[in-house]
């Protein structure tokens, strides 16, 4: 049971950084254009951050300029070390340190990930007008409140659960 567990744990892993890598590749077009419909705007927001932009021909290929030179720039994630993970996970004892030590070395490469996706899309919302960015800002606003909205029903939920659980006990 355990080792399916493990293998389970490993999939996992590896399927979201693969969503990741996904989410992180994606073009401005596919972005503007509702491409990105597998992902979870929870997940991560600022994957639909110039939806509803009317960009000019001009912006978008500017905007594909700066995610084709960023997927080239990209720190990669090693296999090797997601295959180390995986070993890690499913070896007869639990080795905590080198478990920690693993996530933390793929978690930095992330970070950097992270970063340089953070660094485009700064790039991207300079090329946009006054205007595109006032409206730009004004969906933030909409969705920033949306997932407070969220956040705040599943903190209700999950308060509603203990409180259901502690009354029956």
């Amino acid at each position: 049971m355990r080792k399916v567990t493990a293998v389970v744990f490993a999939s996992a892993m590896v399927l979201s950084h693969a969503n990741a890598e996904a989410a992180d590749t994606t073009t401005i077009d596919e972005m503007h254009h509702g491409g990105l419909t597998t992902g979870s705007m929870t997940q991560n927001p600022q994957s639909h951050m110039f939806d509803g932009i009317e960009l000019t021909e001009q912006q978008r290929q500017q905007m594909r300029d700066l995610m084709q030179q960023a997927r080239h720039e990209r720190p990669a994630i090693s296999i090797d070390d997601i295959a180390a993970m995986h070993e890690l996970v499913i070896a007869d004892t639990f080795n905590e340190a080198a478990i920690r030590d693993k996530a933390e070395k793929i978690a930095r490469v992330q970070v950097e990930q992270q970063v340089q996706m953070a660094r485009v899309r700064n790039q991207m919302y300079h090329l946009l007008t006054p205007a595109q960015q006032a409206t730009l800002q004004k969906n933030y606003q909409h969705r920033i409140n949306e997932l407070r909205e969220l956040s705040n029903l599943q903190s209700a939920s999950q308060l509603q659960a203990v409180s259901s659980t502690g009354s029956n006990q």
